[in-house]
């Protein structure tokens, strides 16, 4: 239903005690976890030519600069992402993509260089900034790396129901990135995220489709 591009994506990764996600996620999600472990990511990127099918693009609207913070999740079985935060950085883009797909945007200030990114909520004391340089090798990839970024599947609570999306794309390309600065403040995340990522790479990025989204009602044996 959807295409899109997710470019010049810089992922921040951190381990969590399982317990401490565990009790944030809504009824029918459990968290996912490698080799014992559980990870919250911070990913910020170019969100570009975002359009549904048979129709071209929206002026003004298809391109904006995003954060999301996001965390692993099985659903009926499916490895996925469940997101706690979503910022973009045109209000347009926001209240729409909210009402359609029903994630949590919300709009931040945000910037961008080839060598940082910036993003300031001041109504929520939210924050994030980030120093860098790219590494040119490309990563030698281990088992946490594509268990972090190759996931095809969202699990988002709204109301009463799961919303499950399938998306597709190939493997992220990843470079290993060298951080002169990273500041990061989500007072509402603290447990969760800090200044002190355990894993951090940059990606040139992928191209995206997307299906509508399916819903599932909320019940006790959704697991």
């Amino acid at each position: 239903m959807f295409y899109q591009e997710w470019n010049k994506a810089v992922f921040l990764h951190w381990e969590v005690d399982v317990n401490i996600i565990e009790a944030l996620l809504p009824r029918g999600l459990k968290v996912d976890t490698i080799n014992g472990k559980s990870w919250m990511s911070l990913v910020a990127f170019d969100m570009n030519n975002i359009k549904a099918r048979y129709f071209p693009k929206l002026p003004r609207i298809s391109d904006f600069q995003e954060i999301n913070i996001r965390t692993y999740v099985i659903c009926n079985g499916k490895p996925s992402v469940y997101f706690f935060s979503m910022e973009a950085n045109n209000k347009v883009s926001c209240k729409l993509l909210e009402k359609v797909s029903k994630f949590p945007y919300r709009y931040s200030e945000m910037k961008r260089d080839d060598d940082g990114y910036q993003s300031k909520n001041s109504n929520l004391g939210e924050s994030f900034s980030i120093d860098y340089e790219l590494d040119d090798e490309p990563v030698v990839k281990d088992e946490t790396d594509f268990w972090l970024t190759e996931r095809y599947a969202v699990f988002q609570d709204h109301k009463n129901e799961i919303i499950e999306y399938d998306v597709h794309h190939l493997e992220w390309p990843m470079r290993n990135i060298t951080s002169k600065l990273i500041k990061v403040n989500y007072p509402r995340f603290h447990k969760l995220i800090n200044d002190n990522p355990d894993r951090i790479h940059y990606s040139k990025g992928v191209q995206v489709l997307t299906w509508n989204k399916r819903k599932h009602q909320i019940k006790n044996d959704l697991k």
